[in-house]
């Protein structure tokens, strides 16, 4: 998922070059070997279709560009649902943090980037996910979730703390130290 926001694809007529940025380093740069028979077609085959700014059919020299996001990508705050729920949250192995939210909710708009700053702070010591009441109603049943913004804390696959409303980044740090192995 991560090499999909990371790559750079330089094309001109009959040749394509694609790059991939490393996530690690903005300096270093993988090069994957040129190829002849690169087309138009086979661009918008690839590209979505979504997001038709990617490419540019002006001139005869055809450039496409991706901008390479795979650091952010990966610290990224994931979003789980009741298909994934088992695999992502209970069978994780790291401690996980998932916020219950929902769209329409003014205080979940406000935590959400200190859980984006959480999740690139503690990237690879826990996972942090996100869970849509309005789409997942079972699971935050389950779990008993009232008020959203709510945020529970997972250790091997078992609910451990609770943290209800829009509080300060500190009290979710605390929390999330708790549970963190150092």
């Amino acid at each position: 998922m991560a090499l999909e926001n990371c790559l750079r694809l330089s094309t001109t007529v009959g040749t394509a070059r694609i790059q991939c940025l490393s996530p690690l380093s903005s300096r270093k740069k993988l090069v994957f070997s040129s190829y002849r028979g690169f087309n138009k077609s086979m661009l918008h085959s690839t590209v979505s279709n979504s997001n038709p700014s990617l490419y540019s059919t002006a001139g005869t020299s055809r450039k496409s560009s991706f901008v390479c996001n795979a650091r952010e990508k990966v610290n990224e705050v994931q979003v789980v649902t009741d298909s994934s729920w088992n695999k992502l949250v209970i069978g994780s192995e790291t401690p996980v943090l998932v916020e219950f939210w929902a769209p329409w909710c003014g205080p979940c708009r406000m935590i959400a980037p200190i859980i984006d700053e959480l999740a690139k702070e503690y990237a690879g010591k826990i996972a942090c996910y996100k869970i849509n009441t309005d789409d997942c109603p079972n699971i935050a049943t389950q779990y008993g979730i009232r008020s959203i913004p709510t945020v529970l804390f997972f250790k091997n696959g078992e609910k451990k703390e609770s943290v209800i409303g829009a509080v300060p980044k500190s009290t979710l740090s605390a929390t999330l130290d708790k549970y963190v192995d150092i």
